[in-house]
């Protein structure tokens, strides 16, 4: 870890965020746990590829409590923990559907006219979701469609946010086409 890094780090103040992020623990993921876990495997993801900017990473932990926990966000108060409080409201609001939205149009938004942090965030995030995307919970079509919606919105901006998380989705993406071809499923690619 570079020395900046490990300052940026040490220096972070991520207590609160967690403490708001434990409103995600009762809300289940089909693929089993609950989404504090995923918010917190999101901020590891962000942490193995250095984007360690506070905004980032305090945003990472709770980047799914508005869509999910709406009652739990209140955004007064999200404003109000620190410094950053603002930014990190922001950069959560950016990376939520709205209920008028779409799924293709809040992933096209994201795609063509994202920041580059809400683009980092959601790589992350999809980083996690494919890793958890399994056959024993989502049928073929709903993997399939998963993968090719990730080719569609989010592949096209990995490699300018960090070409070693667009090689781990490309990965990802590989790998969960081969296991259902390998489960007879011929998915096109």
């Amino acid at each position: 870890m570079e020395n900046t890094e490990r300052l940026s780090l040490e220096s972070l103040v991520l207590a609160p965020y967690l403490q708001k992020a434990t409103a995600l623990r009762g809300v289940r993921r089909r693929v089993g746990g609950n989404q504090f876990r995923h918010q917190i495997a999101t901020l590891a993801i962000l942490i193995d590829y250095h984007q360690v900017d506070p905004v980032l990473l305090k945003a990472s932990v709770i980047h799914d409590l508005l869509e999910d926990k709406p009652m739990d966000a209140n955004l007064d108060e999200l404003r109000r923990i620190d410094k950053d409080g603002g930014e990190v409201v922001a950069l959560m609001i950016e990376v939520s559907r709205s209920s008028n939205e779409t799924k293709r149009e809040y992933l096209g938004r994201l795609r063509d006219h994202g920041s580059r942090k809400a683009k980092i965030l959601k790589l992350a995030d999809r980083i996690s979701n494919l890793t958890d995307l399994n056959s024993q919970e989502f049928t073929p079509q709903a993997m399939a469609g998963y993968i090719d919606e990730t080719e569609e919105f989010i592949v096209p901006f990995a490699p300018e946010i960090n070409e070693n998380m667009a090689t781990e989705i490309r990965d990802l993406i590989e790998r969960r086409r081969r296991s259902l071809s390998s489960c007879g499923h011929l998915i096109a690619e």
